[in-house]
């Protein structure tokens, strides 16, 4: 697959007609037959491939699994919809973040602004089931993104991968490192934050990284984000519809 004009939408038409993929499918509307919550919503699942384009990539933060509380999950690692408290891996976040570029914690964990710049916010695992942590790591999710590492291991543009914790370290070798840069730490939970994670200083080595790769640096101080201010917030490349369409099919 050329990937100077790929698009999220070939990457999901590709896989989709693969076997592992539709026994994702159906495994998940099974257990929605059963009666089981399941996070993130299903309009959500892909949303990281929505708010940031293939070609718009600069930075991937890798994640585990989405949130397994109510409401919390929408699709983008770490994030959590505006008005939702803080999880302890996202309060870890920035809590680094203001440590490393001396910015204000926000009042919103909504990290769709950093999207919208170029930071594909991608778990390894997209869907897990209400109050069961890692409950979806058995489904082949790990497959799907592994062919969205190979596809960005092939950018026409030089990426940063801030890989947090075990399992997105795990993808570290899907990666050409003589292209791009790969920054390692702990999970930002609670329970390995203080292993590394805390003083890392990722957010602004990745901005020097991006600076050498003659790519724009990523804005990491956050707006306020409210549904209505959301709106304003500029977008490096427009959404491209065609992804938009694919991912809505699933």
């Amino acid at each position: 697959m050329k990937t100077d004009t790929l698009t999220w939408s070939d990457l999901l038409g590709e896989e989709k007609q693969k076997p592992y993929f539709q026994a994702i499918q159906a495994q998940l509307a099974t257990l929605r037959a059963e009666g089981k919550t399941i996070y993130p919503p299903q309009q959500a699942i892909f949303a990281a491939l929505k708010y940031t384009p293939f070609e718009a990539v600069k930075v991937v933060i890798l994640g585990q699994d989405p949130y397994h509380g109510p409401k919390q999950a929408h699709g983008l690692s770490f994030s959590v919809q505006p008005g939702i408290p803080f999880p302890p891996s996202l309060r870890n976040i920035f809590l680094e973040l203001k440590n490393d570029l001396n910015v204000a914690i926000p009042k919103s964990g909504c990290l769709i602004p950093w999207a919208q710049q170029g930071v594909l916010l991608l778990n390894t695992v997209l869907t897990v089931e209400a109050g069961q942590a890692h409950s979806h790591a058995h489904l082949g999710w790990q497959t799907f993104t592994d062919a969205v590492i190979r596809a960005l291991n092939q950018h026409p543009e030089r990426i940063v991968f801030l890989l947090w914790g075990s399992p997105a370290q795990q993808k570290a070798s899907l990666i050409d490192t003589h292209r791009h840069l790969i920054l390692r730490a702990p999970h930002p939970s609670p329970l390995s934050a203080h292993r590394g994670f805390l003083g890392c200083r990722h957010f602004s080595k990745a901005n020097e990284a991006l600076i050498s790769f003659g790519r724009e640096p990523i804005q990491w101080a956050l707006i306020d984000a409210t549904p209505s201010s959301l709106s304003s917030v500029p977008v490096t490349k427009p959404l491209n519809v065609r992804a938009s369409r694919a991912t809505n099919d699933l």
